[in-house]
């Protein structure tokens, strides 16, 4: 699926740097970059080694743009399986954008997010799984997300996808045998035999399934939210798992009034933490829309922190919290062990019913270990650990394994019922279908231009 079109995108960020990137990819790559480039060693680009650095200078006309390295990179051994060009020039704004603009006035057209990995994908280099690993890997905050990342753009979601559509294609090609060939020498496709592949096949779906959840941790971290009525001490434990004075902490109710984010590295694990307005009625029209953002924030929240204050009495809106939360994973904590307790431990049991809580003073860094130590327990069980194990982490991959393990079980209801042959075949291609838009075999390309769309434009 060659594209008789040059795409040129700069593939280096904005701002100043050593190097500025610019590439090319696609059938007139080596003959634009010819146009502009003076080598040194008066031999061409078109007439150089392939994959070999030449040195030389960009000209626009007679005027000398920058002092570069360039190197050509000829199809199908390409990132895209295309003639691809990089221009390897003084990083800064200028520089590459010159250099840019003359590759377009020249024949090439600006890329679109993710073309060059788009095409990589189209032409066979990739699979969707991988390409998609590809922005993973950018967007990677932490070291088990990148590893992650690095496995699946290696194939390791591919392959086990393609194993339990492998399995899926032999209990459909034995059916069709067994129905256009009945007279033949050919295995019998018998209901138990069937039965069998499909329990298989029911398994792996689900084991990539449960991973799942673990596996958007991994890449995401856990969005985590600090909840409290106003001077709990959100602000103090913010700084604390932050190990820094990054929010203000003062005595007076309402100091926090908007949504702060920050990140917090957890033994490889992104926990990315909001501190939010205390929760109470207020007049204040400021302070009551950040009370509205806080509330907000908790529906797309993983956990949720609720700090409660035992130095002061409980009131509605402490009540008002245990409802926010009742639907929520969260970790509660009685603050304040350090002044006087005021609600005794049957207050305490009014408020939280059953649910554990830990008595602790935020501001010391002790505690917040024992914070740390209860979020490691309650998402991995206790030990953080990137195994072997093949971990889908993105919507769209569970989305479809939710519909092939629907149509396996279509498939299972038919076997146990013994239906004709033919009634399970439509089911098990069902099955294909939705396997396919995984890896891109059976995509369409509205999915393709919403998963490119997230690349940056270089890439």
């Amino acid at each position: 699926m060659m594209s008789t079109e040059t795409i040129s995108a700069i593939s280096t960020a904005t701002g100043e740097a050593g190097i500025g990137i610019v590439r090319m990819s696609g059938e007139k790559s080596v003959e634009i970059a010819n146009s502009m480039f003076k080598p040194i060693s008066k031999k061409s680009l078109t007439d150089s080694e392939n994959r070999k650095l030449l040195y030389g200078h960009i000209y626009d006309g007679d005027k000398l743009i920058d002092e570069v390295l360039i190197a050509k990179m000829m199809a199908p051994s390409t990132y895209t399986r295309e003639d691809v060009v990089e221009i390897y020039c003084h990083g800064g704004i200028i520089s590459v954008r010159k250099i840019l603009n003359m590759t377009l006035d020249r024949g090439a057209r600006i890329a679109e997010p993710g073309e060059f990995t788009k095409r990589a994908f189209l032409n066979g280099r990739l699979d969707l799984t991988q390409a998609e690993a590809v922005i993973d890997l950018i967007k990677s905050k932490s070291e088990i997300s990148y590893d992650v990342s690095i496995r699946q753009l290696e194939g390791s979601l591919s392959g086990k996808i393609e194993e339990i559509r492998e399995k899926v294609m032999s209990m459909t090609a034995l059916i069709v045998a067994n129905i256009d060939f009945p007279e033949d020498e050919i295995v019998e496709a018998t209901y138990s035999s069937l039965n069998s592949d499909a329990k298989d096949v029911i398994k792996s779906l689900d084991e990539l399934i449960e991973n799942s959840n673990r596996g958007k941790l991994l890449r995401d971290g856990i969005n985590t939210v600090i909840l409290g009525k106003p001077n709990v001490g959100k602000s103090s434990l913010l700084n604390g798992l932050l190990r820094d004075e990054r929010a203000i902490v003062t005595d007076i109710p309402g100091t926090t009034r908007d949504v702060i984010t920050d990140y917090v590295n957890l033994e490889g694990i992104l926990l990315k933490i909001t501190d939010t307005a205390g929760i109470r009625n207020t007049e204040d029209k400021v302070e009551k829309i950040g009370v509205d953002l806080a509330k907000k924030s908790i529906e797309d929240s993983d956990l949720v922190i609720a700090i409660f204050d035992g130095s002061r009495p409980f009131d509605i809106n402490d009540e008002e919290i245990i409802n926010l939360i009742k639907n929520k994973k969260s970790i509660i904590l009685m603050n304040k062990s350090d002044l006087s307790r005021v609600v005794s431990e049957k207050d305490i049991r009014e408020l939280l019913g059953d649910r554990e809580y830990l008595d602790i003073s935020v501001v010391g860094q002790g505690e917040i270990l024992k914070i740390e130590e209860q979020i490691k327990n309650m998402f991995f069980d206790g030990e953080i650990r990137e195994n072997s194990e093949v971990y889908v982490n993105n919507l769209r991959h569970v989305r479809a394994l939710k519909r092939a393990r629907e149509s396996m079980d279509e498939v299972k209801l038919d076997i146990d019922n013994e239906v004709f042959l033919d009634l399970l075949e439509v089911n098990l291609e069902d099955v294909l279908s939705s396997l396919g838009e995984i890896t891109g075999q059976t995509t369409t390309e509205d999915v393709l231009d919403k998963v490119f769309s997230e690349f940056c434009i270089g890439k």
